[in-house]
Order: structure tokens, then C-alpha cells, then sequence
């Protein structure tokens, strides 16, 4: 089972961009996508439903901003839009949904660089979060939290760490925060798999920085770790084009729990 994360920077400027045919062609069992800056009114049946998959939508109540989508071929069991928390959800910002074998949570974290209130708010939400997805692993739930986290971890997540401690998405205040999701036992599934370095889910669009490899991976599948045997691979595809950002990917082992 193939399971993609991609945060599309505006899903009706990626299908002019080949959005559909990467998805015909790539048949993921399930998609989330970010940012997808749309309301569903605004989107024709060739994204919503003439693709084979069902999809669901959470958009933001402000026009062209932010949005998350699910894409998913066979039905869930159960979807939720948002947390449940209205400053978040009024920003379109969270889809929950429930499969055979996990939860799914497609996020789109808030970026915390225009100031510090939107930092503030950033970092709210990582910590409202943690309860929620804890709570359902103690509830005997296999978790998959996945989407555009906008914080690179360590050193190793961003080419130029050094020149960017200040930056929101490498502040130590933000690190800190998945330096916690990790204590709670939450794993990150790319680097569980994979230790080599220069490996980066977005690139500015200035600066040739994807053409010269100037990236930061900030796109991410956690996982519970009482889950994490049930993968067998973690990817990042950096040669897909069509966003700022590349997709991500986890492979689940055949046969599920």
C-alpha cells in the first residue's frame, strides 16, 4: 500500500501543471495534498471525481489560501475536517480519516514567518496537536500524521543551517517542538529508513535553489513507533515537478497488521 503526501502550492494551478496525469500515472492508494488554495465550489469534475479516487476536501474560509484535500481509492471509514478547534480549522488546515489498519491525519502546519503572531499561532498548534494524536494511539489506534510540517529538523534537513537559525522553520522554539513528538514516541518515517543527507522536500523559487539543490525537507510522515514495522520504505521524489515542493511518499507491507 503506497501512500503520498504533497503540498501542491494551489491544486488548480498544479493540474495545468500535470497534476492529473502524475496521478493517473503514479495510482497512489492514497493521496493528501496541501495548500491546495481552493473551495470545492471552485474546482471541476476532473479534480473532485473523474479520477477513480473519492475525494475530500477542507479549505480554508479565507479565498486562495491554504487547504487540504484526500484522495483515496478505496472509502474511509470516517472523515473529519479540522480539529475540532475553530482558530485552526477555520483555516482549512486538517483532514482526519480512517482506513482498514490506521488513522490518517493530512496536515498542513502553519508557517510561522511573517511574524510573531503567526509564530505564536505556529506553535500553538504543534502543541495542541500532540494531545489529540496521542490520545488516540492510547486509545489502541495506529496513527500516520503526514503533510507540509514547515520546520526542518536537524542540521541535516536544510542545506544551509547555519545562515538560517533565525529563520522560522529552523528556530530552535520550532525544532524543539518535533524534539517532542519524538520524546512522545512519534517517528519519522523518512529518516528511519534513510541517514544520507542533501535530501529536501522544498526549494524557494528564487535563486535557482532547486536546480542547485538548496532545499529544506519539511514535509514529513510520522508515524506511532508500535507502527513503524508495519513500513517498508520511506521516499522522498524530488524529480516531480509542478510546486515548490516535491511529494513524499510511505510504503506499507503487504497484507497490513
Amino acid at each position: 500500500m503506497k501512500l503520498y503526501s504533497w503540498n501542491v502550492n494551489g491544486i488548480r494551478a498544479a493540474e495545468k501543471k500535470g497534476f492529473l496525469n502524475w496521478l493517473d500515472e503514479v495510482q497512489p492508494d492514497i493521496l493528501c495534498v496541501q495548500e491546495t488554495k481552493a473551495k470545492i465550489d471552485q474546482l471541476g469534475s476532473s479534480l473532485i471525481e473523474d479520477h477513480g479516487y473519492h475525494t475530500f476536501w477542507h479549505s480554508a474560509i479565507k479565498p486562495g489560501y491554504s487547504g487540504v484535500a484526500t484522495f483515496s481509492k478505496e472509502k474511509p471509514h470516517f472523515v473529519q475536517e479540522g480539529l475540532g478547534i475553530e482558530r485552526f480549522d477555520s483555516e482549512g488546515r486538517v483532514l482526519l480519516t480512517e482506513h482498514d489498519d490506521f488513522l490518517l491525519y493530512n496536515i498542513y502546519f502553519p508557517n510561522g514567518q511573517k511574524d510573531d503572531v503567526r509564530l505564536n499561532y505556529k506553535l500553538d498548534f504543534y502543541d495542541e496537536l500532540l494531545p489529540i494524536i496521542n490520545e488516540q494511539v492510547d486509545s489502541g489506534n495506529n496513527v500516520i500524521v503526514t503533510g507540509d510540517w514547515n520546520t526542518a529538523h536537524h542540521p541535516i534537513d536544510l542545506a544551509r543551517p547555519k545562515e538560517n537559525v533565525k529563520t522560522s522553520g529552523f528556530m530552535p522554539i520550532e525544532r524543539e517542538k518535533l524534539d517532542t513528538y519524538v520524546s512522545n514516541g512519534w517517528v519519522d518515517t523518512f529518516r528511519h529508513f534513510h541517514a544520507e543527507p542533501n535530501r529536501y522536500t522544498w526549494w524557494t523559487y528564487r535563486f535557482g535553489a532547486r536546480e542547485r539543490n538548496v532545499g529544506w525537507r519539511i514535509d514529513y510522515f510520522f508515524t506511532n513507533e508500535t507502527f513503524i514495522d508495519q513500513l517498508e520504505d520511506a521516499d522522498i521524489h524530488d524529480n516531480i515537478m509542478g510546486s515548490d515542493h516535491c511529494p513524499v511518499s510511505i510504503t506499507l507491507k503487504k497484507g497490513g497488521i
